[in-house]
């Protein structure tokens, strides 16, 4: 398969990666929430955003790597990484501005999804914005990455773009802004 090839050379990020900052970029003194974050804080500019970052991620190595690392690059703008997953989000009501989640949404069922949102709504104040991505399922790689994705070890749930956008409007948000990549579509709605 061609895309394991991209795999393997390190051109298959490029094709899976949401710049979410293209359609929400983050702004100055903002409260932003990264759900799954992974190391965020270490490799996109949010220095140069200058909004305040807080992270909740499942990996103890990812939380552990920014909660040592991200304080002594900006102990400002870092706001720490809770370890829970994006259904249980360890914040208050209405506390942040934008929220993010990009990269995980394909590994788990829709079902799952609609508790995600719950609590993202709950966690975002009225204005404020979320921005994720979800696989396009008939994207020419769609099928060859979760072929890949499962030969690795992980599942890859292959949900229509139409199931995601009713989801979204089952929760009572808009859908603002759609940009499609290669492999996943980013949605930003507000509530």
């Amino acid at each position: 398969m061609a895309i394991f090839r991209d795999r393997i050379a390190g051109t298959l990020s490029e094709k899976i990666t949401s710049p979410f900052w293209e359609i929400a970029k983050p702004q100055k003194n903002q409260h932003c929430l990264d759900i799954g974050c992974g190391v965020s804080f270490l490799i996109y500019p949010w220095r140069d955003w200058g909004a305040l970052f807080y992270g909740q991620e499942i990996s103890t190595v990812a939380k552990d790597a920014l909660n040592i690392r991200g304080p002594q690059l900006n102990s400002k703008l870092f706001k720490g990484v809770t370890l829970a997953p994006g259904h249980q989000l360890q914040y208050e009501a209405n506390q942040f501005d934008l929220a993010i989640a990009t990269g995980w949404s394909c590994y788990y069922p829709i079902s799952y999804w609609k508790l995600v949102l719950k609590e993202v709504k709950r966690v975002v104040k009225p204005g404020g914005d979320f921005v994720f991505d979800v696989l396009i399922p008939d994207a020419e790689l769609a099928e060859d990455w979760a072929i890949l994705e499962t030969y690795l070890g992980t599942e890859v749930f292959l949900e229509t773009l139409e199931n995601w956008e009713t989801i979204i409007k089952e929760t009572g948000a808009k859908i603002l802004k759609r940009q499609p990549g290669t492999l996943f579509q980013l949605y930003k709605i507000r509530f």
